[in-house]
């Protein structure tokens, strides 16, 4: 789906600098953060439109924050997106890439009565397949 289409899709103006953020985000094989989204569309937009326009994104789910820490949160495109089902990502302790592990299904937690959840996230953090090539 190409990024114009998804801004369709949730009623939102087509703005190049909203456009630009999602393919960003659809192009790379990774999750990506917030400074390497900007890096990537340098010099097209000042700090005010990007940050206004990430935020949107970011508050009508098309794009989702993976939190690896306090310090440390990636951005990759949201699975009302893509299609996935919930699933895990994982962290490299080396590289410090994130990577949705597609195959690998985030678990439906059966709570205790009263309590409803809306979101649940599984981070598995360890060293990736590149890194353990380099040791």
């Amino acid at each position: 789906m190409k990024a114009a289409e998804i801004l369709n899709q949730y009623k939102l103006k087509r703005t190049s600098c909203r456009e630009g953020i999602i393919d960003v985000v659809k192009s790379s094989n990774q999750a990506l953060s917030e400074n390497q989204i900007r890096e990537r569309l340098a010099g097209n937009y000042d700090r005010t439109t990007f940050y206004r326009s990430f935020k949107t994104l970011v508050e009508h789910k098309i794009i989702h924050k993976i939190i690896v820490d306090n310090q440390f949160v990636k951005y990759a495109l949201d699975n009302t997106i893509t299609k996935k089902d919930n699933h895990a990502h994982f962290y490299c302790n080396e590289c410090q890439t994130v990577k949705c592990m597609d195959a690998i299904p985030v678990k439906q937690y059966h709570l205790p009565d009263g309590y409803s959840d809306e979101e649940t996230e599984v981070l598995i953090k360890g060293t990736c397949a590149s890194c353990k090539e380099q040791e």
